[in-house]
């Protein structure tokens, strides 16, 4: 018999089902999976001309990652994140390094990474520019980042941001499945020209920002959540400006290219 997280996650998975049918496609884990794949295929090349493995970087890493399907595909798989993680939490990871993306510079060596991941942390940083700075610098030639955040232009996620801290944190426990997923948010470069300009003016090449709605999937922990959310993807389905999830992806430019 499930317990109360199994029946929970149960009407979740129920609710989520309904959003295709609706329209509310595609998911922005679907956007991202498509970007990683692209990504780690052209690593993969790279570093078996190179004699090599793939080395990931998981920014801002999480229990959930998107790269955990792709595990058999990457020979070494690094976690960051300002805040330790308990043991065992993220089994995806290799290695887990306790560092501020913003500040710590030194954290890796230069042209470590094939491939950068950050889900859903570009929001929380007080310094992005610093932060795809570092990127830049700890990204191979040639290498990938692929980012999903929060998109400031569509109105529920304004008024989400904008609200003060006490009552923002009341709410994140509402819509958040666990109290250690909820982090201040900053949302310095959080719409489309605002995160395309912040990669381009530190040096990343290629830079695509698409967008999607996500808010029901963000928020489908309860019904009324749930509904609140697809109403917001909903007004904003044609509305590209004002999806409520940004996923970007830039190139490392290659030593040929400079």
């Amino acid at each position: 018999m499930a317990g109360p997280d199994g029946t929970r996650r149960a009407a979740s998975r129920t609710r989520l089902d309904l959003l295709p049918r609706l329209g509310i496609r595609p998911s922005a884990s679907e956007v991202v999976s498509l970007l990683l794949d692209t990504a780690l295929t052209e690593a993969s090349v790279r570093a078996a001309a190179e004699g090599r493995t793939t080395t990931v970087l998981d920014a801002g890493c999480g229990r959930v990652s998107a790269l955990r399907p792709f595990r058999p595909r990457i020979g070494e798989i690094v976690g960051l994140d300002i805040h330790g993680q308990p043991p065992g939490s993220v089994g995806h990871l290799d290695r887990f390094v306790v560092a501020d993306l913003c500040t710590d510079a030194d954290a890796f060596a230069p042209a470590t990474f094939d491939v950068v991941l950050l889900s859903f942390t570009v929001e929380h940083l007080a310094d992005p520019g610093g932060a795809f700075a570092h990127l830049a610098a700890w990204t191979r030639p040639g290498g990938t980042l692929v980012a999903s955040t929060v998109n400031r232009r569509h109105p529920f996620v304004a008024a989400y941001m904008d609200l003060p801290a006490d009552l923002r944190a009341r709410l994140q426990s509402v819509v958040k499945e666990r109290p250690e997923d909820a982090h201040p948010l900053v949302g310095v470069c959080n719409t489309r020209p605002a995160l395309a300009a912040a990669l381009r003016g530190v040096g990343w090449s290629d830079v695509r920002v698409a967008s999607v709605g996500h808010l029901a999937r963000a928020w489908s922990r309860t019904w009324p959540t749930f509904a609140l959310g697809l109403a917001g993807d909903a007004l904003t389905r044609g509305m590209p400006d004002r999806r409520s999830t940004l996923i970007a992806s830039a190139r490392r430019p290659s030593d040929t290219a400079r």
